[in-house]
C-alpha cells in the first residue's frame, strides 16, 4: 500500500510542478525580452502569483495526504507586501515545506540563497532562476584561503540580489547555521548550544548592509520536531505526526545597519554577539517546544 501511496503523491507533485513551471518560465522569458525596466517590474506580481499558487497546491497536498499537524506560536504582525529577513534553524528539507505552509500568501514569497549547483536541478533550477533566487558559491575556508577573491564573489552576489529585492515586496530566507543540524556536526563544532549549530553571521550582515532601511523587520523562526528530525520520505509516508513552530518578530537594531562586517573587527564582534544572543534564545525556545 505504501509504494502505491508514494507513487500517486510523486505523480501529483510532478504534475503540479509542470503545470506551474511552464507558465513561470514563459513569463520569465517574456520579462527578459522587455525593453523597459517599468514593464519588467510589472511582470513580477505575475511570477509571484504563479509561485504562490504552486506552493498553495503543495500545501493542499500536505493537508490532504498527511496527518501532520503544525502547532504555531506567533508573536508577529505579518503583511503580504512587507520586506522581511526570515531567520530559522535547519534540520531537514521538510523545514522548507513547513516554512511555506506557515507563511504562504501571508508574507511575500520566500526567496532562499541557494548553492550554485542547485541551478542544474531539472525544472526547479530554472524556476528558482526565474524567481530571482540568488545562487551562491558556498566556498570552503580552505578554498578562500587559497583564493581570497572567492569570498568577494558571494558578497557581490548578495548585493546584486538585494538590489533587485529593493523594488518588490520580499522575504529573504536565511538558514543561519549554513547546513542541516546533525549530532555529528554538533560534536565536531563543539557547539555551545544544545539543539543548534553555531550561527554564521556573515550572510545576515551582508543582507542588512545591502538592504539598509528597506527591511521592515526580522522574522525569527524556530522549528521543532518532537518525534525527531524527519526526512522528506517521512513526510510523504505520513510519519510526522507533529511540527511545532515559534515565530518572533524582531526589530532590526539600528547600530547593525551601519558597519563594515568584512573589514571592521569591532563591528564584526558586536554583530556576532547579537547573533549569538538570538541563538541562545532560540535554543531555549527549542527546549520548550520539544519539552
Amino acid at each position: 500500500m505504501l509504494p502505491l501511496r508514494l507513487f500517486l503523491i510523486f505523480l501529483l507533485i510532478a504534475v503540479n510542478t509542470l503545470l506551474h513551471v511552464v507558465p513561470l518560465l514563459t513569463v520569465a522569458l517574456f520579462k527578459a525580452l522587455l525593453p523597459f525596466e517599468r514593464l519588467r517590474l510589472a511582470s513580477n506580481p505575475v511570477l509571484t502569483g504563479i509561485a504562490e499558487s504552486w506552493v498553495g497546491v503543495n500545501n493542499w497536498m500536505m493537508d490532504t495526504f498527511t496527518g501532520t499537524r503544525i502547532g504555531l506560536q506567533e508573536d508577529a504582525t505579518l503583511h503580504a507586501d512587507g520586506h522581511y529577513l526570515v531567520l530559522a534553524n535547519h534540520q531537514s528539507w521538510v523545514d522548507i515545506l513547513v516554512l511555506q505552509k506557515v507563511f504562504n500568501r501571508r508574507i511575500p514569497l520566500l526567496r532562499f540563497f541557494l548553492k550554485r549547483q542547485l541551478f542544474w536541478v531539472p525544472l526547479l533550477g530554472l524556476a528558482w532562476w526565474a524567481l530571482d533566487f540568488p545562487f551562491m558559491g558556498r566556498y570552503t575556508p580552505k578554498q578562500i584561503a587559497r583564493r581570497p577573491e572567492l569570498a568577494g564573489r558571494d558578497i557581490e552576489a548578495t548585493r546584486r540580489a538585494c538590489e533587485k529585492f529593493r523594488s518588490i515586496p520580499v522575504s529573504i530566507m536565511n538558514f543561519v547555521e549554513g547546513t542541516r543540524f546533525t549530532q555529528a556536526k554538533h560534536g565536531k563544532q563543539s557547539s555551545p548550544f544544545r539543539h543548534l549549530l553555531k550561527p554564521k553571521s556573515g550572510g545576515v550582515a551582508f543582507v542588512l548592509d545591502a538592504m539598509g532601511q528597506g527591511l521592515h523587520a526580522i522574522l525569527d523562526v524556530t522549528i521543532a520536531y518532537p518525534n525527531g528530525s524527519p526526512s522528506m520520505m517521512d513526510l510523504l509516508a505520513n510519519r510526522i505526526p507533529e511540527v511545532r513552530v515559534r515565530v518572533r518578530q524582531r526589530a532590526i537594531p539600528e547600530e547593525l545597519l551601519r558597519g563594515d562586517y568584512q573589514n571592521d573587527r569591532a563591528f564584526r564582534a558586536r554583530f556576532q554577539q547579537w547573533m549569538n544572543g538570538l541563538w541562545h534564545e532560540k535554543d531555549a525556545d527549542l527546549d520548550r517546544l520539544l519539552g
